[in-house]
């Protein structure tokens, strides 16, 4: 089952780009990850797909409801987490905390206790007393303490210390390990490389790559590293050339025999050719007229 089905989504600021007909689905139990720098149009489309903003498309659904028409009963079984971490001033963490859950209607108490205990979150202090990390840690219960069916998170780990960084993922796996869905924007590769399992790449306001994240991995492109004197400039399909100390590393895309009938030509002392992890991958999408943006 689709959980989330986006079709043709495009949202405009005046003239300004949000995003342009952007097209993906979450499957029920995946772990998404929704990957661009900032201004690439994830938080927009995160926007859109709640409710809280409106643009144009074909479709815009959660859970095989449109969410311009059924909005109220999708949210009820939806985490979300913003990457502001902004709340009301005055009032103290475990007011906000027990806030959230009236909201909901549902009694967290013993759930919120276990998740700010997990997270080392003080509920005494006020919410104008805390750092960014600890107002994304009050962000965090609130998503999660519902227990839903659906987490949606931009840019969750800005302002988490190391530790609790692992403790807030290996919460996400283990509900995740239990049925729910989520889906995490970021622009931290390797956070997206090690807990995803399919990944979308949005490159200004448009959807550049959509795969598994293994798959994303294993594309046609290959790391090239090699030691000598070798000349490429007539070689089709390098980027990303890199030269230090009478090495160089480049990235390579086409046929390896025309690779191989260069390098036959070459003064070469060592090479090697590897598979890009997701990042360079990443960098390769955003490759614009032969630069890196």
């Amino acid at each position: 089952m689709e959980i989330i089905k986006i079709e043709s989504l495009s949202k405009y600021y005046g003239k300004a780009r949000g995003v342009t007909d952007l097209s993906f689905s979450v499957d029920q139990g995946e772990f998404f990850g929704f990957i661009g720098p900032n201004g690439a149009g994830k938080s927009t489309t995160i926007r859109v797909l709640l409710g809280l903003i409106h643009g144009s498309y074909d479709k815009v659904e959660i859970f095989g409801k449109d969410i311009a028409t059924h909005q109220q009963e999708i949210l009820a079984d939806v985490g979300f987490m913003s990457s502001e971490g902004m709340f009301y001033n005055g009032m103290k963490v475990k007011d906000i905390i027990r806030l959230s859950a009236d909201l909901r209607k549902k009694d967290c108490s013993v759930e919120a206790k276990r998740l700010c205990d997990v997270l080392q979150l003080d509920t005494s202090r006020k919410i104008e007393e805390l750092s960014l990390g600890n107002r994304k840690k009050v962000s965090i219960v609130c998503a999660m303490q519902h227990r839903p069916s659906l987490y949606i998170f931009d840019e969750p780990t800005s302002g988490l210390d190391p530790l609790i960084q692992h403790e807030f993922f290996t919460l996400l796996k283990e509900r995740n390990k239990e049925g729910a869905t989520v889906f995490l924007s970021s622009h931290i590769l390797s956070e997206i490389q090690r807990y995803c399992d399919k990944a979308a790449i949005i490159r200004e306001g448009k959807i550049v790559a959509y795969d598994n994240v293994e798959k994303l991995t294993k594309t046609k492109v290959r790391r090239i590293t090699l030691i000598g004197n070798v000349d490429i400039e007539s070689l089709a399909g390098v980027s990303q050339v890199k030269r230090l100390n009478g090495s160089m590393t480049f990235f390579y895309e086409g046929e390896i025999k025309n690779l191989l009938r260069v390098l036959e030509k070459a003064d070469l002392k060592d090479l090697m050719i590897n598979e890009p992890d997701l990042e360079e991958v990443f960098m390769h999408y955003y490759k614009k007229e032969g630069e890196i943006l």
